[in-house]
């Protein structure tokens, strides 16, 4: 049985999606209100309500511990910044047997690490009983039953398989890989890349711009990736056939990495897209985040990036310009100036 932890929008979406499959699931959700919203009227209150649940496959729960030990697939849903919170009352033993499913499209704020290793560094969780959920996908699309792709995840190919099958419906196609931290970092980076073209949109540079910023911003994270030692990175060359799935192996082209920034940076439905496009406009971030009343990740991403490539020393002008506008109060008018200089 699977377990959610999150009851947000993208938690709401995967609990569409198993719920169509028929699967019971249990739910951490935030409040006993939420638990009594949820039973009376059969959506979420708060996020995604024009989902209608069948009630009768929902076990909702706000107590973590109660969920972790009724389920045998735990998805983590949570912003990446709460997650440290959420599971702060769990023991090491909590997880023992357990697949953890990561949905968490960010990196652990507070240590600048990705959830597998704050996972296996707090709670023991070995690498192969570790999966991703990633996309391309937007939440709002799943609710409006418009076809999407997922990629899972794992250093166990079989096992992503067998957990990606409980998630194909007639609007869900999925996708399978082992690049469990390709497509981690991939997914944290296309934040920052979908922030920065918020910023440009607010600045109100073009079409034309906007296109040679985000083909840099993926060569950029190519860059990083590469440096990291994700080695899937060279668009049009994939090295045969997966023996799992008997399609070919996934490339940097692939939807999960260049598709997800695509869709991230043009898509009025990502959160990171807008919360750039306000201060592009000029709203602060406290503001910023006042008015989005949705988690960004790209923002807390930034930092820790920033952090991070103290290490990897990757060439990463845009990511690190965004970090300097969003932290440092380099202005946007002036950093998106110094971006243009870098652009090839």
């Amino acid at each position: 049985m699977f377990g959610i932890i999150g009851s947000g929008s993208w938690a709401t979406a995967l609990a569409k999606i198993l719920t169509d499959n028929h699967h019971t699931i249990n739910w951490l959700v935030r409040s006993d209100a939420m638990t009594e919203a949820i039973s009376k009227r059969r959506h979420n209150p708060n996020y995604l309500n024009s989902v209608v649940f069948d009630t009768s496959l929902l076990n909702l729960d706000t107590d973590v511990s109660k969920v972790v030990s009724a389920s045998d697939y735990i998805i983590i849903a949570t912003p990446s910044a709460y997650v440290a919170d959420t599971l702060k009352g769990l023991s090491k033993k909590d997880f023992e047997g357990k697949k953890l499913i990561s949905a968490v499209k960010g990196i652990i704020p507070q240590e600048n690490i990705l959830l597998n290793d704050y996972l296996e560094k707090e709670f023991n969780v070995e690498l192969k009983d570790y999966f991703t959920i990633m996309g391309p996908c937007h939440a709002e699309e799943v609710a409006a039953e418009k076809l999407s792709y997922l990629t899972f995840s794992g250093a166990d190919e079989p096992m992503a398989v067998e957990i990606a099958a409980y998630f194909k419906t007639d609007y869900l196609n999925t996708v399978i890989n082992d690049d469990v931290y390709g497509v981690q970092f991939a997914a944290i980076l296309k934040n920052i890349y979908a922030l920065g073209a918020g910023i440009a949109h607010g600045l109100e540079y073009g079409d034309n711009f906007l296109s040679v910023f985000i083909a840099n911003s993926a060569d950029e994270m190519a860059g990083f990736l590469r440096n990291v030692g994700i080695h899937n990175i060279e668009v049009g060359k994939h090295e045969g056939e997966d023996p799992v799935t008997h399609k070919r192996k996934a490339n940097y082209a692939a939807s999960v990495y260049l598709g997800d920034l695509l869709v991230t940076c043009y898509s009025l439905y990502s959160r990171n897209r807008t919360f750039g496009n306000m201060i592009g406009k000029g709203y602060s971030v406290k503001s910023a985040q006042l008015e989005l009343n949705m988690v960004a990740e790209g923002y807390n991403a930034s930092k820790s990036i920033y952090i991070i490539n103290g290490n990897v020393k990757a060439e990463m002008p845009i990511a690190e310009t965004i970090y300097k506008i969003l932290w440092e109060q380099l202005s946007p008018e002036q950093g998106f100036k110094q971006i243009e200089e870098t652009l090839i």
